[in-house]
Parts: structure tokens; C-alpha cells; sequence
């Protein structure tokens, strides 16, 4: 695969030209020297790079989870380190989806007593956090 400009990196990985530029600010994505009186071109590797990092970010994982998965990626460790990141993702999505469970009820609970009371008693449903 030849050398890429930025845009053709991003076409090529489903991201915009910005979430590159935004992952080399943060570090996690390094950006080519430029040639003389020439763009950056990437390297196909790159490509591979900004497809994992647009997977993890799409599974869930903050910018400082995925600069470990880079070190771990990179560190070529046993498989421990990366089980319990994953495993440790997997518990606190597992939570969050309960928490947007939870709220689902509470939403149709109030939306099932809205009509039923006054407009001032209908705005009273968010004075309580039952």
C-alpha cells in the first residue's frame, strides 16, 4: 500500500481529518515529519494504527485506556495485562448499562404520571430522586 496523505488516512480508517489531528495532539497517534515544500504522508502501518484506536474508542474506551492498550500493544506482555483492561471495560459498561436501565424506568414512570397532574406538579417529578 503506498504512502497516504492525511485525508486519505482518515477516508480510509472512517474518520475525519480532525480525530487524526486530535489523537496526534493527545499523543496517541504520531504524526510524519514533512517533507520539503511536500505534505505528510503516512505510512500503510498507520492505517492499522488508527483502525485499532477508532475500535477501541468505538468499544468504549477513554483516550488514557487506550494509551495503555498502546503500551501494552507495544510491550508485547503476556496476555494478563490486556485481560484485566478488557475484563475491567467490560464490568464498568455492564454497570453503566444498568445505571441507563434504571433511568429508562424512572423516565417512563414520570412520563406515565405526567399527564395525570397539574403543569406545576408535573415539573415537581424532578424535585426527587426516587
Amino acid at each position: 500500500m503506498p504512502r497516504m496523505t492525511i485525508g486519505e488516512l482518515a477516508r480510509s480508517a472512517g474518520v475525519g481529518v480532525e480525530t487524526v489531528r486530535y489523537y496526534q495532539r493527545r499523543g496517541l497517534f504520531p504524526e510524519p515529519p514533512r517533507q520539503p515544500r511536500s505534505t505528510r504522508e503516512y505510512a500503510p502501518d498507520a492505517l492499522e494504527l488508527l483502525r485499532f484506536i477508532r475500535r477501541a474508542r468505538g468499544l468504549g474506551f477513554t483516550i488514557k485506556e487506550i494509551e495503555r492498550l498502546l503500551a501494552l500493544r507495544r510491550s508485547r506482555k503476556d496476555a494478563r495485562d490486556l485481560v484485566a483492561l478488557l475484563t475491567g471495560k467490560a464490568s464498568e459498561l455492564e454497570r453503566e448499562v444498568r445505571e441507563l436501565h434504571a433511568a429508562i424506568h424512572v423516565l417512563r414512570e414520570m412520563a406515565a404520571k405526567c399527564e395525570a397532574l397539574s403543569p406545576t406538579e408535573r415539573w415537581r417529578l424532578f424535585d426527587t430522586d426516587d
